[in-house]
């Protein structure tokens, strides 16, 4: 089956928004590798949003952060601080994991949450 780019954008739009809401859920829990994974996603999917609707190939993660990076960071459209904040959580992602023993620290990952919800609604309006 086949989707129009505006009907992909919107899905990966609300994925976004369930991330971010599950990374909430989770931190009310403590459980901060899981919210730095779902924060990550939360940028993952806002920022494959915007490039599906900007006709910019990507499909893998290494791709859409590149795309991201290009697409959003380089061109000035967002300030750099959220291209850091992507990296960031890509990073921190990947140890967490794929690696033995790396957690997640509440006092790293808490006050990246308002910084991602800021993100994807900035995004969004950028998409709309």
């Amino acid at each position: 089956m086949s989707y129009s780019k505006e009907e992909l954008a919107a899905y990966r739009i609300e994925r976004s928004k369930e991330s971010l809401e599950e990374a909430k859920i989770l931190a009310s829990t403590n459980h901060w590798n899981t919210v730095d994974n779902r924060l990550y996603y939360s940028c993952f999917y806002i920022a494959s949003a915007y490039l599906v609707v900007n006709n910019f190939e990507a499909s893998t993660h290494n791709g859409i952060k590149t795309g991201f990076n290009k697409a959003l960071i380089s061109s000035g459209k967002l300030e750099k601080a959220y291209g850091q904040l992507y990296n960031n959580l890509f990073n921190i992602r990947q140890e967490a994991d794929y690696r033995d023993f790396k957690d997640v620290k509440e006092e790293k990952i808490k006050p990246m949450i308002s910084q991602v919800e800021e993100m994807v609604k900035t995004i969004e309006s950028l998409i709309q």
